[in-house]
């Protein structure tokens, strides 16, 4: 093996173990050459309708720290994950204005996103049918008197779960032009129509768990999956941005699961050549991602490869998609400090894990930046500074923890 590839191999590693990354804020510096990606579920949701931008009006200590967080790695894109669909914009007016354009506390100087995207998800928004099968349809909206159990069964029988429509929803933020006509949304492209769909079963009877009725409406995305076009300085960038279901929160049936594996396999649909008519966006507009093109795919996907729950062959398929980069996976020094770090029976490397989960599941790698051949990786990490160090103060926002990519020609 060559001497300066063993000497790029280690730079790699050294970037992605970096936790506490600073970027210089003059647009000046390398921006024409490199280009900064990131992915961030920030947690910035409302279990009420609106409740979103009442919390960022009222001064939200969470936001502020989410924000920080964004200042000290300035990405040129971003997704953010769980941030409330708002159709007048008005909570990512909020956001940017009273957040990101602040100096935080820990932070760095004031950011600025002169573009973004946000579209309707399928969280929150009712389907009128039982989709968890307990004999009742959930309310559309709440009810007087409403309880815990009441909102849950509210939840299980929208078409992702959500309290109210928009719950848990996706804002892109970029420094570049967003190309929004030719963006593409599958919100609701139906599972059905996936080849081979992992359509649940009842282990019980052998049956398929929705019936019919049921099945033939079911939408795959649980918020929804959306190209987005990004007119950088390295040419268009396709933005492959998603939130899969947790494979969790249901039955021996496994229909999270199920669907979280299929969330995450219309990607490599997409992104594999050759005739999909049957991959029809919201707009009537079918086929895949045209070959040659390069994307980055980003989001909270709620799957590890090693642990947890979930079908790990769903992001293990994808990782090795001959149209993803092969890379050093990122990582950061603060996970190895995370409760439940050391947990017994353990397989992949705490090192790259992006989310804080508590003892009992531990630190997970659930979120993914994940860029196209066709670039080549100058650096990468998750920002999870270890305890006692700059920056550490500033991460526990949210229970995720922000990845980022640097790319070049």
């Amino acid at each position: 093996m060559r001497p300066a590839f063993l000497l790029l191999c280690c730079a790699l590693l050294a970037g992605c173990a970096r936790g506490d990354v600073h970027r210089d804020p003059d647009p000046s510096m390398s921006q024409s050459t490199t280009l900064r990606v990131a992915t961030y579920n920030a947690s910035l949701y409302s279990n009420e309708a609106g409740g979103l931008l009442r919390r960022l009006e009222a001064g939200d200590d969470d936001a502020r720290k989410v924000a920080a967080v964004l200042q000290r790695v300035r990405p040129d894109v971003v997704l953010v994950n769980e941030f409330d669909f708002d159709a007048s914009g008005r909570a990512a007016d909020a956001f940017q204005r009273d957040y990101l354009e602040v100096p935080q506390p820990g932070g760095g100087e004031a950011l600025r996103y002169p573009h973004r995207y946000f579209a309707p998800v399928n969280t929150g928004v009712a389907s009128g049918l039982d989709l968890d099968r307990n004999g009742r349809i959930g309310a559309t909206a709440p009810v007087p008197g409403e309880d815990a159990a009441g909102a849950r069964e509210r939840g299980d029988d929208s078409w992702g779960f959500g309290l109210h429509p928009g719950q848990y929803g996706m804002l892109l933020l970029s420094m570049h032009p967003i190309d929004a006509g030719a963006a593409r949304t599958f919100q609701l492209l139906p599972w059905r129509a996936l080849p081979d769909a992992a359509r649940p079963v009842d282990p019980d009877t052998g049956a398929h768990w929705h019936d019919e009725a049921v099945w033939s409406q079911l939408r795959l995305s649980s918020k929804s999956h959306w190209d987005v076009p990004v007119r950088t300085p390295l040419g268009t960038v396709h933005i492959l941005a998603s939130h899969p279901t947790p494979p969790v929160f249901d039955g021996p049936e496994d229909r999270n699961g199920a669907r979280n594996h299929d969330e995450i396999r219309l990607w490599r649909e997409y992104i594999t050549p050759g005739e999909r008519p049957w991959l029809c966006d919201d707009a009537g507009r079918c086929g895949g991602l045209a070959e040659g093109a390069r994307f980055v795919i980003l989001g909270d996907l709620n799957n590890d490869p090693a642990d947890g729950d979930g079908r790990h062959e769903a992001i293990i398929e994808l990782l090795e998609h001959p149209r993803v980069l092969r890379m050093a996976t990122p990582r950061s020094e603060g996970a190895a400090h995370a409760e439940g770090a050391d947990r017994p029976g353990r397989k992949g490397s705490v090192a790259h894990a992006t989310g804080d989960f508590g003892p009992r599941v531990g630190p997970l790698r659930l979120d993914y930046a994940l860029p196209s051949t066709g670039f080549r990786l100058r650096d990468a990490g998750v920002f999870w500074p270890p305890p006692g160090t700059d920056g550490a103060r500033i991460v526990t926002g949210t229970d995720h923890r922000l990845v980022w990519v640097d790319l070049t020609d």
